[in-house]
């Protein structure tokens, strides 16, 4: 299955704030795209469903850096089934941020004009 990706202007900002610091992040991001497009994210528990319908899921998943050691960043992104399309929305350290931010992912959804 051939899967692309594209993300956001804000999350280019995240990963370009976290590479200052976690200089493997692009590398990481790589590998996590290869898990993330066969990965089935209702068996899996580094992975959970903020919003679903039959075109698009919102996905929060662990994202494993290898400058933190067994600490984890957060990645959202939005999976489009029906173009086979994966979408980076945010990248935050849980250290810094409890949880997403869900203002972020309602204005995701109402460009797709699926919220």
């Amino acid at each position: 299955m051939k899967m692309s990706f594209d993300s956001i202007a804000e999350f280019d900002k995240d990963l370009k704030r976290l590479l200052k610091k976690y200089r493997s992040l692009k590398e990481d991001l790589e590998t996590f795209k290869s898990v993330a497009v066969f990965i089935d994210v209702d068996s899996n528990n580094k992975f959970s469903v903020l919003y679903r319908n039959e075109h698009l899921m919102i996905i929060k998943a662990r994202f494993f850096c290898k400058y933190l050691k067994g600490k984890t960043l957060r990645i959202v992104y939005a999976k489009h089934a029906t173009e086979n399309k994966i979408v980076f929305i945010e990248l935050f350290f849980k250290g810094d941020k409890e949880r997403e931010d869900g203002g972020r992912i309602k204005n995701y959804l109402s460009g797709w004009g699926q919220f």
